[in-house]
């Protein structure tokens, strides 16, 4: 086969070659999106285990940067943030923000806003996805593509071999052969980097949107912590 990738005309390697970049980069992206989500899951398994034993959020902020691949902790840190914001403003700069759970009713500060608590987390959900969902769409775009680079390379070998039936003036075997070795070719490796293109886009997409709901939960929790202890 390589023998025959060799031979072959020089928009049919072209093709080849644009089928095997696509190939190449899908497969470096799904190996580092593998590590990053399995990551991502144990940091997140790891720091919803601290989150929920700790009496403290500033306990808690102590461990954010050793698990800081959790998508959770982007967003404990901004809603933390925000929270110890208005509970040092509150305070008037005393740096009430550091124990901020829970507290004797007649000593805990107030929020002024759950709300902004709120925004916080969701600018935060917003930008932890974003960096969840970076280059799985190039996944798509090569399961999109590759096919129909493919499919030229098919046509293009179907028309060689009908070229050189013309330049020969006969039929057989070893005229058309090359021309449609090529052609062959060029459709099993455009399908060759399209499958598992479709395959592990289809799943990443759907252990991003797993991840979503994991950090709409976490919202829904550290707002229902706030709630119940400081307004």
């Amino acid at each position: 086969m390589l023998g025959l990738v060799l031979r072959s005309s020089p928009l049919a390697k072209v093709v080849l070659i644009s089928l095997f970049v696509f190939s190449a980069l899908s497969w470096a992206i799904v190996l580092y999106k593998y590590w990053q989500y399995r990551r991502a899951d144990r940091h997140s398994s790891s720091f919803l285990d601290i989150f929920r034993k700790s009496a403290k959020f500033s306990e808690v902020q102590a461990v954010c940067r050793t698990l800081n691949d959790s998508p959770l902790v982007g967003l404990f840190q901004a809603g933390y943030a925000e929270l110890n914001l208005q509970l040092r403003q509150q305070s008037h700069g005393a740096g009430a923000g550091h124990d901020v759970r829970p507290q004797p009713a007649a000593a805990r500060p107030t929020l002024k806003s759950l709300d902004a608590v709120d925004r916080a987390l969701l600018r935060a959900s917003a930008i932890e996805l974003e960096k969840l969902e970076r280059r799985v769409p190039f996944l798509a775009t090569t399961a999109s593509i590759t096919p129909f680079i493919g499919l030229f390379g098919t046509v293009w070998g179907i028309m060689t071999a009908f070229q050189r039936i013309g330049a020969a003036g006969a039929t057989s075997l070893g005229v058309v052969a090359p021309g449609i070795a090529e052609a062959l070719i060029a459709t099993a490796a455009g399908l060759a980097a399209a499958i598992p293109a479709v395959y592990f886009y289809n799943a990443f997409t759907n252990r991003v949107k797993k991840f979503a709901t994991e950090m709409d939960d976490f919202a829904l929790e550290f707002l229902n912590i706030a709630e119940r202890n400081f307004t």
